[in-house]
């Protein structure tokens, strides 16, 4: 009896796929590959432990599970030793702000440059407001400083300075240039298979959390405001909470109890840290 080649490739590729075997994963759920985006699990969103230096040389032996680092200071040493360690790489890219120390500063022209920030949020960037409604100006900087991230390994990028509608900044900004400001970034950086984060701005959460995937908090205990990130908690996406003062073992009770991942750190914010131990 004549078999036909093609019900034989049928069976033996059924055999295949049933013999394969199952990968074990770690605890930690594996990173993507270079080039896409990192996932954040729904189911992980309150057990990450995290690390934000934006200092060199960085410490990759930190016990955490995701860096936040600075895309110029790091080297791609550094973030490959992470990366083989199955480590999520949040690249810090400031995107309302420029700074005359900023490699690419010579491509911000006059007409977008405002006031000096004032308060640099744990930073020693001096750094100067940028006119966000300007994005036919600010898109190619910003896709660039994107590319840079992740040509260094990065999949996520944390969107820093992106509340000046808030802030002094020498222009005439509202809350609505700032939200489409923000999900204009945040679009930009999908492009370019990068999961976006927005770093405080705490007064667009309600708006802006269907856009970015985690939030990054600053203070919000000595500030009080934590409540406003609950929008990220609530649709099962990350927080990644610092506070620059305070006892751990004080602030640690409120922020583990909203779900978020918290650290204290120094405004250097060197390799130093001292994480909320999770329950």
């Amino acid at each position: 009896m004549r078999i036909r080649w093609s019900a034989l490739r049928r069976v033996v590729a059924a055999t295949v796929v049933l013999t394969l075997p199952v990968p074990a994963y770690a605890c930690r759920p594996r990173l993507a590959p270079p080039g896409a985006p990192t996932p954040w699990p729904t189911a992980y969103a309150r057990q990450w432990q995290w690390q934000w230096q934006l200092t060199a040389p960085v410490d990759v032996t930190v016990d955490a599970d995701v860096f936040l680092l600075d895309a110029v200071r790091v080297t791609a040493e550094e973030t490959t030793a992470l990366r083989v360690r199955d480590r999520r790489l949040v690249c810090h890219v400031p995107v309302g702000t420029y700074a005359d120390t900023d490699p690419d500063a010579g491509r911000f022209p006059p007409a977008v440059r405002g006031s000096a920030v004032r308060g640099t949020g744990g930073t020693d960037r001096p750094a100067r407001w940028l006119d966000v409604r300007r994005w036919d100006l600010l898109a190619p900087v910003l896709a660039d400083r994107f590319r840079l991230c992740r040509g260094k390994g990065f999949g996520a990028v944390a969107l820093v300075d992106a509340d000046g509608y808030a802030q002094r900044t020498g222009f005439p900004l509202n809350f609505d240039d700032q939200l489409l400001f923000n999900r204009r970034v945040a679009t930009l950086a999908r492009s370019l298979d990068l999961s976006p984060g927005l770093v405080d701005d705490v007064g667009q959460v309600a708006a802006l959390a269907p856009d970015f995937d985690f939030a990054v908090s600053r203070d919000c205990v000595r500030l009080r405001r934590c409540a406003k990130l609950l929008p990220f908690v609530d649709a099962g996406k990350p927080v990644f909470h610092v506070e620059f003062t305070g006892d751990p073992a004080v602030f640690c009770v409120t922020t583990l109890g909203y779900g978020f991942a918290s650290i204290r750190k120094s405004p250097e914010l060197d390799a130093e840290r001292q994480p909320c131990r999770l329950p």
